[in-house]
């Protein structure tokens, strides 16, 4: 007969379940997770991002049919979970999602607004790497900024362009979008002969799919935040060629804009190898242009390897975009009140430039806007003071003056105050040590006093935190 136990007692039960429970947790036994945040609470954007796991890898599929504005996309996101997941988000603006995977199972999910909540079947333990895959299409939205510029997807006259600073890329693919989470990027875009596809990175592939369609396959190696990735479907005439020190460059011009970009995007390898010798080896494996036909945009994008202009662009216009590769897209905001790194660097770029090849100095620009001097520079005039460049007063004002003008002339105060040999060892250390990384204001701040060994708290008091305009009593010239 079969030997049967007794049923134990509540006490001695209760100790059986707890040695289940402890040998459970040593063999590696279910994972109890919790959701992940449904945005990064950034101080100007707190919904943008989501938490709970770290984005290493984005592969997008995405086929457009410019006739129809209709897209249809896959997005294949390789992530690590930084807690114990039972769910998570992804940023999704509007587009209709049709089946999304984790693994190899399928997984629930739902949409509220702009989250794409994703149930897997099994919860996520902290440190796996997972891979999420979502098919989605639809006729992708263009979004409104709060001051009123358009990003997302944008179409033009013979097809459409993707950009996505601060949060437009979500019109166009899933992801985690926020720029304190890089990632590297495949980017396959399938689009109809007589097309070109273009993305950042390099170009891998061009193939005739069969079927009346040109498949164009991109790769970026080196991590990029999200709002830099870019999109551009067109008949465009292509360039290609190499920088003197072999740096691979591709652009890609609408016809109606050809003519007038010329002479500025000859210079463009020139104007790398500039950078290169001012602020430190080029950070990315390739280089180039996107110019869309004027009014397009509006504005132009240093979108990573290939900044986007709407209209041919100016030399100097060329000038700031390219900066940014170094400012802004290697060394990336930790958050968006960080934009005056991107922006003040950006614009400081112009003034050296300027300085380089015979133009005003740095130090007259930096005059010129103490006084309004309209002469030396046609922007002296703009309201550049209204507030301290490190404390934008919402998101509509991350793109004002003094973001881009008080924080150049912030950089140019530090100049004044350590002299030109620390100030250019400061400018390449902050490119090489942050390089394809994230940085803060308060990084960039103890770095420079560490570098320098100046105490620049004056020049942060006034310039960077300040709220009145300051004035030119106790400014110096570079090396007093």
């Amino acid at each position: 007969m079969e030997q049967r136990s007794l049923p134990p007692a509540p006490a001695a039960a209760t100790a059986v379940a707890l040695l289940l429970a402890l040998l459970a947790g040593c063999t590696g036994g279910p994972v109890e997770g919790r959701p992940g945040a449904s945005g990064l609470r950034d101080p100007l954007f707190p919904k943008a991002g989501n938490g709970g796991y770290d984005v290493q890898h984005y592969d997008l599929g995405i086929g457009y049919e410019p006739q129809r504005r209709h897209l249809t996309g896959t997005a294949v996101i390789t992530a690590r979970a930084t807690q114990d997941l039972s769910s998570f988000n992804l940023d999704l603006a509007g587009l209709d999602v049709k089946e999304v995977t984790v693994g190899d199972e399928g997984a629930r999910f739902n949409r509220t607004g702009n989250e794409l909540t994703v149930r897997p079947a099994a919860d996520l333990k902290k440190g796996e790497v997972f891979r999420t895959r979502v098919s989605y299409s639809g006729t992708p939205r263009v979004i409104r900024d709060a001051d009123d510029s358009k990003e997302g997807w944008i179409p033009t006259g013979d097809g459409a362009v993707g950009v996505g600073e601060p949060v437009g890329s979500m019109a166009w693919f899933p992801g985690n979008h926020h720029p304190s989470d890089k990632a590297t990027y495949d980017v396959t875009l399938t689009v109809p002969q007589g097309y070109e596809g273009v993305s950042n990175g390099q170009l891998r592939s061009r193939t005739d799919d069969g079927a009346g369609r040109t498949v164009f396959v991109w790769h970026g190696d080196e991590p990029m935040a999200s709002y830099l990735a870019v999109a551009a479907i067109g008949k465009y005439r292509i360039t290609q060629g190499k920088t003197a020190s072999g740096i691979p460059f591709y652009e890609a011009v609408a016809p109606s804009e050809e003519k007038d970009s010329a002479a500025a995007l000859a210079r463009l390898p020139e104007m790398l190898e500039w950078g290169g010798r001012r602020f430190g080896p080029y950070p990315f494996a390739s280089t180039g242009a996107i110019v869309e036909p004027r009014g397009t945009l509006g504005y132009a994008l240093e979108t990573q390897t290939r900044p986007v202009f709407s209209g041919a662009p100016t030399e100097i216009l060329v000038l700031h975009e390219l900066a940014h590769q170094w400012f802004g897209n290697s060394v990336s905001p930790r958050t968006w009140k960080d934009m005056w790194l991107n922006e003040g660097f950006a614009t400081y770029a112009e003034w050296l430039w300027s300085e380089d090849h015979g133009g005003p100095s740095a130090q007259d620009r930096f005059t010129a806007f103490l006084e309004g001097d309209t002469k030396v520079d046609p922007d002296a005039d703009r309201p550049w003071g209204d507030f301290p460049p490190a404390e934008p007063p919402g998101p509509a004002h991350i793109s004002d003056d003094p973001v881009y003008y008080r924080g150049a002339m912030t950089l140019h105060r530090i100049r004044q105050e350590v002299g030109d040999p620390a100030f250019f060892e400061l400018v390449r250390g902050w490119a090489a040590g942050h390089r394809h990384g994230n940085a803060g204001t308060s990084d960039f701040t103890d770095y420079a006093e560490e570098s320098t060994g100046h105490d620049l708290d004056d020049v942060w008091d006034v310039w960077l935190y300040g709220k009145d305009k300051p004035k030119a009593s106790g400014v110096t010239t570079p090396g007093g």
